[in-house]
């Protein structure tokens, strides 16, 4: 089959998504700053493998809708999005995979509707314990204050810094040398980013180009104000303090990734353990970084059809 693209109205928004195959359903979240083109290697793959596979540009990027009010961008509307799109599918069940700021959907989703979502595989972020402060007041209060998180909160600011030079800040996120989670005082997320000369194996410039082009006609807005609600969804999840997903899931994460060897990943890569009482397996692979479904797809949807295929 060849994978095709469709509108869909799910939770008050008009969702873009990719499709592909027939069988159980598995809906693929991406993060920041993606879009269901970072599936491009998996679609494919799983949909050969018997699944119904669909990537939705999430809430605020690509082709779906991006609300104005920042508060629209909370984890009620992210996972709701979800379980409408599941809906609007015709289905009732799906398989929820999600990397980045997906893999914290992803988890959510398990966590808030088990009985729509069955099983989780998640990317590059750990599940983690919902702290006892909210996390701007943590941060603040270990005297942190230039971590990227941080950066972010200000509307206006990361966005005018990416759309100087579209080209040169998607490069310098996906491959650039410089970067880091905590930022130099004073100073922007990119504004000291170096771009090597060659442009790494694992993605063309034709493919940069494809998400140069999307960031240019839609911005960093709805995408960023994902960021913007961090301390909403601390309120919000109260309910699930210490929740534990019984469900299947697993786990899949580079070994360079700066998300499971900084500030907060490494210590939710040793204890998210505790909260998934139904966990098969945490896969770390060597020589990838971030961007782990891009940077070794054969590994990547290896590992994902072995979690599948043994449900």
């Amino acid at each position: 089959m060849t994978a095709t693209t469709r509108m869909v109205k799910a939770n008050g928004l008009d969702m873009q998504i990719v499709e592909d195959g027939k069988g159980p359903l598995v809906i693929l979240c991406h993060g920041w700053p993606e879009l269901s083109y970072s599936w491009r290697h998996q679609i494919p793959a799983l949909a050969a493998a018997g699944y119904r596979v669909v990537a939705p540009d999430m809430r605020g990027y690509g082709g779906t809708s991006a609300p104005e009010a920042i508060d629209a961008y909370t984890i009620h509307h992210l996972v709701g999005d979800i379980v409408a799109l599941v809906a609007a599918l015709g289905e009732r069940q799906a398989i929820i995979v999600g990397h980045d700021w997906g893999a914290n959907v992803a988890w959510h989703c398990a966590m808030f509707r088990p009985d729509v979502f069955p099983a989780v595989c998640a990317m590059s972020v750990p599940l983690r314990h919902r702290g006892p402060k909210a996390p701007m007041t943590a941060l603040s209060e270990q005297g942190i204050t230039t971590f990227y998180w941080q950066y972010f909160q200000t509307p206006g600011v990361v966005e005018a810094e990416f759309a100087r030079n579209w080209d040169f800040s998607m490069r310098a996120i996906y491959y650039g040398t410089g970067l880091g989670l905590t930022l130099k005082p004073g100073r922007g997320m990119i504004e000291d980013a170096t771009i090597p000369e060659k442009t790494p194996s694992w993605i063309s410039d034709g493919e940069m180009a494809h998400y140069v082009k999307e960031f240019s006609r839609t911005g960093l807005r709805g995408g960023i104000n994902w960021y913007r609600n961090l301390d909403r969804n601390w309120a919000l999840t109260a309910p699930w303090q210490d929740a534990k997903i019984a469900q299947p899931s697993f786990f899949i994460a580079g070994a360079r990734d700066p998300v499971i060897t900084g500030l907060i990943g490494e210590r939710a890569l040793k204890t998210m353990d505790e909260l998934l009482p139904g966990l098969r397996g945490k896969t770390i692979i060597e020589g990838a970084g971030h961007w782990i479904q891009q940077e070794k797809p054969a590994q990547v949807n290896a590992e994902l059809l072995g979690f599948l295929k043994g449900l």
